[in-house]
């Protein structure tokens, strides 16, 4: 068992251009709009609009970003607010419920393979699943993708259209540690490990499964898995002060979590958990139980978190260090606050948005970049009002 959890339950402190021929939207950036915060005041700027449930943003070492949205769409798009037309080459997805085109991920040495992986929900038979691809950026007059090549399927019980988690992050190694979904109504799978429902798994840049996953030598135990008992994970970040890898997931009413994930570990789902189902029932046999890991924090009510960064930029300093996610029912930012792999406090910023955050990134310049999630999403930059 873990050390116990922290419960925060409330507010702890006050709140490069592309060619003009490949241009569909372009947003005005002006001069922002000011919130409240520890850090001082925080300017907001738009910096595009008009994007259909945008959910996954990845930067390019020329600052420009990818950006999905969920219908099946991948844009490249300036720090200026450039849009650029779909990029070919991507994915059929099934666009559906939950599901579509979800997270995109650069490869740390993109650079110099131009490669880029895209977790999204593909259609199979009456259901769906996650999936993972694996592709190479050709920039230019038209940007496209090129070797398109699926490199992870989902095996198990199908969705019909909920709970696909499929976040990505990218070890120091170059594995891939993405988060699958245990598609709600097959919630019992996620204790399973003869299926991927509700689990992070690890793979090599190519697909293939590393040696040392904890059960890649077990008969009939999918050899992918690096950690289960999950039940929608939504954010997968590693902290860069330690390597820790880090995730969020939603719980039912109550009993979102944040988590430190370990190698081989069983995070409880749907054993124990501090939420009740919708219908106000319960559905865990205990709060903790021997063999399952305890969350860092939980948040009652749920806020339903997604996407997160770790602070390590300088516009920001009295925030390096922090853990910042994303909220979508709680339409805010959330900065939390560590020491070591302890959370000490909460920050809630934003709430005067009314915006459901999606994904958020730090960017090269250190500012944050957020994308809310509705079907005239925005990319928004949040900057130092001083700045």
């Amino acid at each position: 068992m873990k050390a116990p959890i922290v419960w925060v339950s409330g507010t702890l402190t006050a709140a490069t251009a592309l060619l003009g021929s490949l241009l569909i939207i372009t947003a005005s950036r002006g001069a922002g709009t000011t919130f409240d915060s520890s850090a001082g005041p925080l300017s907001v700027q738009t910096v595009a609009e008009n994007l259909v449930h945008p959910w996954g943003l990845a930067f390019l070492p020329d600052g420009r970003m990818l950006v999905t949205e969920r219908p099946g769409r991948l844009r490249l798009v300036t720090q200026q607010g450039q849009v650029s037309k779909p990029l070919p080459g991507v994915p059929e997805v099934w666009a559906s419920g939950q599901g579509g085109l979800l997270d995109v991920a650069t490869d740390k040495d993109i650079a110099t393979n131009h490669t880029i992986y895209l977790c999204y929900a593909e259609r199979d038979g009456r259901g769906g699943r996650t999936a993972v691809a694996r592709a190479r950026l050709s920039d230019g007059d038209a940007p496209r993708l090129d070797d398109v090549k699926v490199i992870f399927r989902q095996q198990g019980p199908l969705s019909s259209g909920n709970h696909y988690g499929c976040r990505i992050a990218q070890g120091a190694g170059g594995d891939l540690f993405v988060t699958l979904g245990e598609h709600y109504a097959h919630r019992d799978q996620a204790q399973s490990l003869a299926n991927h429902l509700g689990k992070i798994v690890r793979i090599a840049p190519d697909g293939s499964v590393p040696k040392d996953n904890p059960f890649a030598d077990r008969d009939g135990d999918k050899p992918e898995i690096w950690s289960l008992g999950h039940r929608n994970p939504q954010g997968l970040a590693f902290n860069p002060a330690d390597g820790s890898l880090w995730e969020v997931e939603h719980g039912p009413r109550g009993g979102d979590e944040v988590n430190l994930i370990h190698k081989g570990e069983n995070y409880g789902w749907p054993v124990i958990g501090y939420g009740i189902d919708y219908s106000g029932a319960k559905i865990h046999e205990a709060t903790a139980k021997p063999g399952m890991q305890q969350p860092i924090k939980y948040w009652v009510p749920s806020i339903s978190p997604s996407g997160m960064a770790f602070y390590t930029g300088k516009l920001f300093p009295t925030w390096k260090g922090s853990l910042f996610v994303g909220a979508l029912s709680g339409q805010m930012l959330v900065r939390l606050s560590l020491q070591g792999n302890k959370i000490t406090g909460e920050e809630r910023l934003l709430q005067a948005l009314s915006e459901r955050i999606r994904d958020v990134r730090q960017g090269p310049d250190g500012a944050l970049w957020l994308l809310t999630d509705s079907d005239a999403g925005r990319i928004l930059r949040v900057t130092p009002a001083s700045e």
